[in-house]
């Protein structure tokens, strides 16, 4: 039996929602150091961004994201800021 290679990874264009909520997370992956837990949140928040999902003081709580050296509080409202400066669609 043989296996086969991954497939390719379609990146998201820098200008697009996505991208800037993925990188928002990450600028953060000090306080989270769990990827599948960054890439998580990123989903929970860009559905947030969407007016789908709830917001990072939620999300964090419910995606039960392993935070590190800072208070959920704390973190959320770091991000919350952050997400603020991006345009919403």
């Amino acid at each position: 039996m043989t296996t086969l290679p991954p497939p390719g990874v379609k990146e998201f264009p820098a200008d697009s929602l996505e991208k800037k909520v993925y990188g928002i997370v990450e600028s953060f992956s000090e306080f989270m150091p769990i990827q599948s837990d960054r890439y998580r949140l990123g989903y929970c928040l860009f559905k947030y961004m969407n007016g789908e999902g709830d917001e990072p003081k939620i999300a964090l709580k419910s995606a039960k994201i392993r935070v590190e050296g800072i208070a959920i509080t704390e973190l959320a409202e770091k991000i919350n800021s952050e997400l603020m400066k991006i345009e919403r669609k």
